[in-house]
């Protein structure tokens, strides 16, 4: 859809305004400021257990550790016991991995299939396992004689285990044993080609979301199965259970989000903006959260769109499948190379995520979007946040309302892909490229770090004072270096002494960088802004090119034009766009123009002088210009060669005596505004042809070509007597026949004209009397 719209006064000023008002090097004068608190600011630099705010500012993240390094490359799904033991659904190689809450792992299943999709933890140990492509659920479990069969546990209690058991063996986190005391069996095959997702009712019924035909799946305790509900979109991607026994579904095909009644009925909540339903969320109040990613092709249905199919490779990119392939690309490695026709979850599509809430009553709005990030998992913590995982950086965001959220931590892999509870309020996160399983929360991290991005002064600099402002125990350090690399040499880091309020002692350098340390204590750790304050050693403007122009006239710039649109009032560049400076035909003007900046940034004057061939004086044509173009009337100088010199100087930002400047000449041009003279003009009839003859001169430049008219007709060129026109004197003589004797007799005006290099003109006439009546 377009639009078309015309700004405002106020939003222009208010454009105009925030030119002025970023951070870094702007239009300051002597002492500057680096500030840094906005989000978009601190997402530059390096958190390592801080979450920034997106209100700005710093606090700590929740506690984040390595629970288990799989040696799949994903982690579709994950699930946990009572027990705290979470379930792994992986892909490249197939498993389901059991994990204890202590970091021991064993496999529990490897099916043929190449990928075990998502898991379902039911009551009794029982665990189903959804496969794909090809898609069967599986129903996993221990066996009965190894129930009683334990070891010796943390607390001392003394608990016998076979002597192959997995606990008997040496933990390799590496190679994990298939562990002998659990057993599958095949538990519902819908005949689909994939399986997205497993939910468990409390009556025990199993229901399984499938792609191909959009269908749900309902499979009851004593394993009979029918089709509970079938949607028009191809893939119904995601389910929930809200507290009324509804199930919650999201589609891949037209981003809906149905609320599905106990007897089959289904009623659409929600047409999402984009197209596929990635994860979904309910509070305890009700409302449901659902994120979505993927653009809707336009004019697309659902019931238009082709099926997913095997020949969509793993992470190809392939824009012709309606099937799950938003957002990140998830590359095999050369050891995983089979998994390479299956299409996954989140694959391929562009233009980030949106997470959506969906009121009790029925009301959608969008709380929480982002470009870049895709979201494939969404769970409340201990809190009541809401979090979601998120690649292709690994991020993990808290969403606390409309636009209010936090940027909580960078996980050390690509994707955050699922969540499930852990013990004492914490959360599982399962994770791809690679396949880990991390413990989140739920108390803070007990330090946290932040280094800052590295800030370039522009030019070498003296550092002085740091600010912070905050709460509770943080640390500020500092250090600067020549290098845009803080790796290559820089100074070591040295702690600010904020007590003391005193500079940062680090030396002078044209970069430099901060480091915030966030320390647990009695008072919430926070750091809201961070300001240094720099000093720019004053180097002097830089004119980079001076050129003239006879005959064109430059327009001063308005002064809305040199706040932004144009110039800057400064006269300097700096990083600030230009316009092009108007200008107009003029063949009576010379005009002036140059380029010029100033690594301070420093306001600029300029003063524009001329001098004439052979002479040694510079003369004053014009000073205290803030544009970067004059022009002036041609006639203030006689004809001649000359040379124009502009001189910047950064006075208006320095004190006295602390100005520098800066010299630039322009090639010599000429001015020729005198037209040539026409001599001794002279026509006369000989032999039914005007005999004529005239000479051209002027006092400056060369003859560049003359034309004549006969009787008012067209002008015609004529060459002067020795054909080429290369002197400031040259001589026409020629013949024009006349067309009958007649006209021999009659009267004739005879116009000359001549040009000079300069297109200067000058002309004459002569009149060539005919006979009289009677005359002979």
């Amino acid at each position: 859809m377009q639009s078309s719209f015309r700004f405002s006064p106020f939003i222009v000023f208010t454009f105009l305004l925030s030119l002025f008002t970023t951070s870094g090097p702007g239009f300051a004068e002597g002492t500057r400021t680096w500030e840094q608190s906005k989000f978009e600011d601190l997402t530059k630099g390096s958190a390592t257990g801080v979450a920034i705010r997106s209100s700005g500012g710093l606090e700590l993240a929740p506690s984040f550790k390595l629970l288990y390094a799989t040696p799949s490359t994903y982690v579709w799904a994950v699930a946990a016991d009572e027990s705290g033991n979470v379930y792994a659904a992986t892909g490249s190689p197939a498993r389901v991995y059991r994990i204890t809450p202590d970091g021991t792992a064993t496999i529990i299943f490897e099916p043929q299939e190449l990928q075990v999709q998502t898991l379902e933890v039911a009551p009794k140990g029982v665990i189903y396992a959804a496969t794909a492509p090809d898609g069967k659920v599986y129903k996993i479990e221990p066996k009965p004689q190894e129930k009683s069969k334990t070891s010796k546990g943390k607390k001392g209690s003394e608990k016998e285990a076979p002597e192959d058991s997995p606990q008997n063996t040496p933990k390799d986190t590496s190679k994990p044993a298939l562990d002998p005391s659990w057993t599958s069996s095949e538990y519902f095959a819908p005949g689909t080609k994939y399986i997205w997702d497993l939910v468990l009712d409390k009556a025990g019924n199993l229901y399984v979301a499938t792609g191909d035909h959009g269908e749900i799946y309902k499979v009851t305790p004593k394993g009979e199965h029918s089709i509970f509900f079938k949607s028009d979109d191809t893939h119904i991607r995601v389910l929930a259970l809200d507290a009324k026994g509804n199930l919650i579904a999201g589609t891949d095909g037209s981003g809906l989000v149905y609320r599905i009644s106990p007897a089959g009925d289904g009623f659409v909540l929600y047409s999402a903006p984009k197209k596929e339903i990635t994860a979904l969320a309910l509070d305890h109040e009700g409302n449901i959260y659902a994120a979505a990613v993927g653009e809707r092709r336009a004019g697309a249905t659902s019931s238009g769109s082709t099926s997913s199919s095997s020949s969509l490779s793993l992470g190809s990119g392939s824009a012709e499948s309606s099937g799950p392939t938003p957002g990140m690309t998830l590359t095999p490695t050369p050891s995983t190379s089979h998994v390479g026709s299956f299409p996954f979850p989140g694959g391929t599509s562009n233009g980030g995520s949106d997470v959506y809430r969906i009121a009790t009553d029925g009301s959608p709005s969008r709380i929480w979007t982002s470009r870049e990030d895709i979201v494939y998992a969404l769970a409340f913590d201990s809190r009541d946040r809401l979090l979601a995982g998120t690649g292709n950086r690994g991020h993990v965001f808290s969403i606390e309302g409309q636009d209010e959220f936090s940027d909580l931590l960078k996980a050390p892999v690509s994707q955050v892909t699922g969540f499930a509870k852990a013990p004492g309020g914490g959360l599982y996160a399962a994770s791809s490229n690679l396949g880990k399983i991390f413990l989140l929360g739920p108390g803070p991290e007990r330090e946290g770090t932040y280094e800052s991005d590295v800030f370039d002064a522009k030019v070498f600099s003296r550092w002085g004072r740091a600010e912070l402002r905050g709460a509770g125990n943080v640390e500020l350090l500092a250090r600067s270096g020549n290098v845009d690399n803080p790796d290559r040499n820089w100074s070591p880091w040295r702690q600010v002494a904020l007590a003391q309020d005193s500079e940062m002692g680090v030396p002078a350098a044209r970069y430099a960088q901060w480091k915030a340390v966030l320390h647990a204590g009695n008072t919430k750790p926070a750091l809201d802004t961070v300001t240094l304050n720099y000093l720019p050693k004053n180097v002097a403007p830089e004119i980079d090119d001076v050129s003239v122009q006879t005959g064109v006239r430059y327009q001063p710039l308005s002064k809305s034009t040199t706040l932004g649109l144009g110039t800057d009032v400064s006269g300097s560049t700096g990083s600030h766009f230009e316009s092009p400076v108007p200008s107009s035909h003029d063949r009576d003007s010379v005009g002036v123009k140059w380029s010029a900046h100033d690594d301070n940034d420093d306001q600029l004057v300029y003063s524009v002088y001329y001098r004439g061939d052979g002479e040694t004086r510079w003369l004053l044509l014009k000073d205290n210009l803030t544009d970067k173009a004059y022009s002036f009337d041609a006639s203030l100088l006689p004809d001649g060669g000359y040379t124009i010199k502009v001189i910047a100087s950064d006075a208006p930002s320095h004190s006295p005596g602390e100005a520098l400047t800066a010299t630039r000449e322009s090639r010599r041009f000429e001015v020729d505004s005198t037209p040539p003279r026409v001599e001794s003009l002279t026509a006369a009839v000989e032999a039914n042809q005007i005999h004529v003859h005239f000479r051209a001169e002027d006092g400056f430049s060369n003859i560049k070509r003359a034309e004549y008219s006969i009787d008012a007709g067209d002008w015609k060129y004529v060459e002067p007597t020795g054909q080429l026109s290369d002197a400031k004197i040259e001589d026409y003589d020629f013949m024009v026949p006349l067309d009958a004797a007649k006209d021999a007799e009659s009267e004739h005006v005879v116009v000359v004209r001549v040009y000079d290099k300069y297109e200067n003109m000058g002309a004459a006439k002569t009149l060539l009397k005919g006979k009289e009546p009677g005359s002979s």
